[in-house]
């Protein structure tokens, strides 16, 4: 009995504690997903005020805006085509170490414009600009570089892929045509057909002098004994002398 009410112990801490794990992880997962979303959101609408700046305003802080917006932009792309390239191409987790070398320096200058659009020195940051746009278009050029090799990649696997596809589809074509390569002559070994043999039968039946005619024109008129069908070998029968 008391062994019972320890195994029902047991059984009832083990249900327990998977319910406890269960609702960690569940709580987890549903946390991890809040702060993805408000991530999401938070650069939604962030971008859209960039976009917003960088067509509504002039001179320097329009400039700033464009710049980030760009920046943003390809990043992201090159980040999204890595990350769903590698599933499928594992060498592609080599370019997307080199990605993640490269968003240091992105993130960088992002943080440097969004700080420099709060700057009240006007002067200050349009004498900076030419070396902020060098900085985004080399920063902007390897993320694309990046991002159409990976493209280029994938393409040519696909090619190649449709390629041995269509070979292999020609070869099947060709084999279920295999009847417009035979001719109407019959295979040696092959019997005529039934209409063939029954015609030649009804044929060699009307020769002349055979004997041999249908079983209806039998019963009408029956053969001359005289008329004995035979091979040329054989000898005829000598008729009995009467003496």
């Amino acid at each position: 009995m008391e062994s019972v009410i320890l195994i029902l112990g047991l059984l009832f801490f083990a249900f327990v504690a998977l319910g406890v794990y269960a609702g960690v992880k569940a709580i987890g997962a549903a946390k991890r997903g809040v702060d993805r979303t408000i991530t999401q959101a938070r650069r939604t609408v962030e971008e859209t005020t960039l976009r917003a700046k960088s067509y509504g305003q002039v001179g320097v802080g329009g400039e700033l805006a464009q710049l980030r917006l760009t920046l943003r932009t390809s990043m992201r792309a090159t980040q999204e085509a890595l990350q769903a390239g590698v599933a499928e191409d594992a060498s592609l987790s080599e370019s997307l170490g080199l990605f993640e070398r490269l968003s240091v320096h992105g993130r960088e200058l992002d943080e440097e414009l969004k700080k420099l659009e709060r700057e009240p020195d006007r002067a200050t940051v349009a004498s900076l600009l030419p070396s902020l746009k060098q900085r985004t278009e080399r920063i902007t050029h390897s993320a694309d570089s990046l991002r159409w090799a990976a493209r280029d990649r994938a393409r040519k696997f696909t090619d190649d892929g449709l390629d041995a596809l269509s070979a292999q589809i020609d070869v099947e074509a060709g084999a279920l045509r295999h009847w417009t390569v035979e001719t109407d002559e019959p295979v040696r070994g092959e019997s005529r057909p039934q209409g063939d043999a029954s015609g030649q039968g009804q044929e060699r039946g009307r020769e002349p002098g055979s004997g041999l005619v249908d079983g209806e024109a039998q019963a009408i008129t029956a053969p001359d004994p005289r008329l004995r069908s035979g091979y040329p070998w054989q000898k005829t029968a000598r008729p009995e002398t009467t003496n």
